[in-house]
């Protein structure tokens, strides 16, 4: 006996001395190196059959597959038969010959006498045929030019000159002359619309009024009453710039007041 296994069970002796050795842990102790024996055969002979077996099987299975090229024959039958092609349709036949056909016909004897038709033969016409030179008739056209059309370009109006227009007779005459020419619009009166209208206009270098425009209205028909007494007005002292007529643009409020 080995000095391991005397040690071994020496061991398990002392361990187990005055005690009871039915028990089962003295059992399992006992049987330990047989059981531990018997596990790692079994293991080792699972691992070998697991690897063993599927590389036995595909070397079995590698010489049973032997690769066999054949060729695949599809017997379709007799072919069909073509259907027997239409004969070609017969030749046009010829055109008749074109026989040609000269009628005779029988000259017919007259008296030598000719009858005056009227109408002129060859030698008629080469003897009235007269040379006549055609007369040339000259034409001349002659291109009728428009007049050129003048458009005078007026300088923009001056807001400030030097001397200001203003109406002959001063204010005074052009406020008589607002109050005689202005009438209340009907609509205004029924409205009661009262108020200040701002006409703008401008005094040309020759006096008269041009471009009369309302800047500021109150409606009711007063807006064109006031332009159009503006309109009426006779010309004006023209404003002048280092004493030289120019245009000026005025702006006049007129007043609406109702009595």
């Amino acid at each position: 006996m080995s000095p391991k296994k005397e040690f071994t069970e020496n061991f398990d002796e002392i361990v187990f001395e005055k005690r009871f050795k039915d028990y089962g842990a003295y059992w399992l102790r006992h049987i330990y190196k047989k059981h531990m024996t018997i596990a790692v055969a079994i293991s080792i002979t699972i691992l070998l059959v697991g690897v063993g077996v599927p590389l036995i099987a595909g070397y079995l299975n590698k010489s049973k597959n032997i690769n066999v090229d054949k060729d695949v024959v599809v017997d379709l039958g007799p072919a069909p038969d073509k259907p027997d092609a239409p004969p070609p349709p017969p030749p046009p036949p010829p055109p008749e010959a074109l026989e040609q056909k000269v009628k005779f016909t029988a000259p017919v004897v007259v008296n030598d006498t000719t009858e005056d038709t009227g109408n002129l033969n060859q030698e008629d016409l080469s003897n009235k045929t007269t040379n006549v030179v055609p007369v040339e008739e000259e034409l001349n056209v002659v291109e009728e030019k428009e007049a050129p059309v003048i458009v005078e370009v007026k300088p923009p109006p001056f807001i400030v000159v030097e001397e200001m227009p203003n109406y002959p007779g001063g204010d005074d005459a052009r406020i008589k002359f607002i109050t005689d020419n202005v009438v209340y619009p009907v609509m205004a009166k029924e409205s009661n619309i009262q108020g200040t209208v701002y006409v703008t206009f401008v005094v040309e270098a020759d006096g008269s009024i041009t471009d009369v425009k309302v800047l500021r209205g109150i409606g009711g028909g007063c807006d064109e009453e006031a332009v159009r007494v503006v309109k009426m007005m006779p010309k004006w002292n023209a404003g002048k710039q280092s004493g030289k007529s120019v245009r000026v643009q005025f702006n006049l409020p007129i007043k609406f007041t109702l009595q």
